[in-house]
Parts: structure tokens; sequence; C-alpha cells
């Protein structure tokens, strides 16, 4: 597996390298929604971002944890900014098969994220209320189903900290759980070998004490 996003800011390898090392089974899932499989496979997402998405997540996942291979039990997810959101969608679906998460720099409500961007598949928010509604990581925050480790940097100007932070005053107000890592004074890619080697064995760390 090739991941180019991040590429070179730390030379021990990407996250997913240094968790094969360690004797995980890494699997990489492009749903409905990405791209080089035609038009119409792409387009499905249109109006309803992260639903299907999600689906296909939970649905790769339970096919991964029936191999006699793996164990159905000890299924985890990251993602790091529309799949930080994705990670946190797919853990929110309502089926019990993650048993913990991390999500770096996500979104939680495309009402918070750049509008230009949003509105290209979401219509405005007046336009599509019930896909704004839906397509809320935070909306589905009664649904979530295993511990969740919350990345972000605190100066990122992509997806603003207020995408975290209104996440996290959800799960305090419900009482529920989770790990929160701040970096502060670092943008959407957290980057820098320190910050970077730091990030990986954050979750790493988190991974080994919740799988």
């Amino acid at each position: 597996m090739i991941n180019e996003w991040g590429a070179g800011f730390y030379p021990g390898g990407t996250l997913e390298a240094l968790m094969t090392k360690k004797g995980y089974a890494v699997a990489v899932v492009d749903g409905r929604g990405t791209g080089r499989r035609g038009a119409d496979f792409k387009k499905q997402t249109y109006k309803r971002l992260g639903v299907l998405e999600s689906q296909d997540q939970v649905a790769a996942a339970k096919y991964l944890g029936s191999q006699p291979w793996a164990d159905a039990g000890r299924i985890a997810i990251w993602g790091w900014s529309y799949g930080g959101y994705n990670a946190l969608m797919a853990m929110s679906e309502g089926t019990p098969v993650f048993k913990c998460g991390v999500a770096v720099a996500p979104v939680t409500d495309w009402r918070y994220y750049d509008a230009p961007y949003t509105e290209r598949f979401m219509l405005q928010p007046k336009e599509n209320a019930d896909g704004y509604a839906e397509a809320s990581a935070i909306n589905r925050i009664d649904k979530l189903h295993g511990k969740v480790l919350i990345i972000h940097g605190l100066n990122d100007d992509n997806v603003f900290f207020s995408n975290s932070a209104s996440y996290i005053d959800a799960l305090v107000n419900r009482g529920i759980d989770f790990d929160m890592q701040i970096y502060p004074g670092k943008e959407h890619s957290i980057t820098g070998r320190n910050y970077r080697l730091h990030l990986f064995n954050r979750i790493i760390r988190f991974f080994e004490e919740n799988l």
C-alpha cells in the first residue's frame, strides 16, 4: 500500500507501515464517492456526504472480521481530515464493529467547513437541511461505539479546531469517555519530524491500549 499524502514528514514511514511492522493487518477501503470507478460511483454521495462512505467502511470491517486470520473483536479505524470525519461517522453507524478509532483534524459538521467546497456537494444548508443533519457526526454521537481519540492542531486553517471542540462538547454532555491530543501552533498537516513522530506514537499507543 502506498500512502502519498504526508509522505516525507517522517523517515520511518507512514503510520500504516509502522502498524504492519508491529503485526497489525492494515486495509484501505475506497468506498462510494471515491474516484477511478466511474461517475455513477463517485456521485452517489451528492447531498449526503459521509453517509454511504461510512456504511462501506462498516461493511468492509465486517468482511475483514469474518476472515480466519482476523480477530473481529479487535478492529479499529483511523483517518485524517475527511478520513477522520469518516472514521467518526463509521463508528456511529449504529453497529458495534470498531473497538476504537482515531480521528485527526476531523470535520464534524459540514456547516463548520469551507463553504465553496461543501456547497459543491451539499448545496447550501437552507437548500439541503436534512442532508446536513444526516451528514453531521455530532448528530450521530448517541450511536457512537468504541473508544475514540481525537487529534487536532490548534492553528488548523483548513478544518478549524471548532469542529473537534463541538464534538468534544457533545461527548462531555453525554458522559462519553474519550482521548484527546492537541498540538499548539500546528496547522492541518501537523508537520515537523518531532511532531509527526509524536503523533504516530500517540496513535500506536492508543491502539495498543484499546485493541
